[in-house]
């Protein structure tokens, strides 16, 4: 079953929509539209909030003001699709951050009881991680074992329960040649319009 309610998480630091990440994500979001889909957005470069630093903040303080409406539409969404560039093997801090705050007890799970693991309340969404990088994605998937978006799926998406999660890797972006730039952007179109 297709999902009618998408997310994108565009988690670029970088506001400015020159990057390739930024394409990506536009022509996934105009072929779930041209689809029928319903497509929000959150652009986290935009959003202004910050790190948590205890464990205190992270379980009893309010999330952000700035991110209460990123919750609602996670909460809206049965698919959430994040994209991020890879830097220095990771995604980037502020998108960590970000992932940090949103995913607080009462919101993506709830408090275990002693010796429990605790419920996770966002299960039944799907999720795609894209990540762009400037080594072959073929490298980083079987040399690196895509260790850090392994991380994500496992450590932040399916700890609160999203799944399942796909993958699209996309490596040597600096030197792309436009060709291929067409294609990728075509598959995400494909990708948005499938709901996928």
């Amino acid at each position: 079953m297709i999902p009618r309610r998408i997310v994108l998480l565009q988690g670029h630091p970088d506001p400015e929509a020159h990057h390739f990440g930024h394409a990506l994500a536009g022509r996934y979001a105009g072929g779930a539209r041209a689809a029928g889909l319903e497509v929000r957005s959150v652009q986290v470069a935009r959003l202004d909030f910050p790190l948590l630093r205890t464990k205190k903040d992270w379980e009893s303080e309010p999330v952000p003001p700035a991110l209460v409406e990123a919750q609602r539409a996670i909460e809206w969404a049965q698919h959430i699709v994040v994209f991020f560039p890879l830097w220095l093997g990771d995604m980037p801090a502020l998108l960590k951050g970000f992932l940090e705050q949103i995913a607080r007890p009462g919101f993506a799970f709830a408090a275990a009881s002693a010796g429990g693991m605790g419920q996770k309340l966002l299960g039944g969404r799907s999720a795609r991680v894209v990540v762009t990088m400037g080594m072959p994605a073929l490298v980083y998937r079987w040399y690196f074992q895509a260790h850090s978006v392994r991380s994500l799926e496992r450590n932040i998406l399916g700890f609160v329960g999203i799944g399942p999660v796909h993958r699209t890797l996309i490596g040597m972006v600096e030197g792309m040649t436009d060709r291929r730039r067409a294609r990728w952007l075509e598959s995400l179109h494909d990708l948005g319009a499938q709901g996928a």
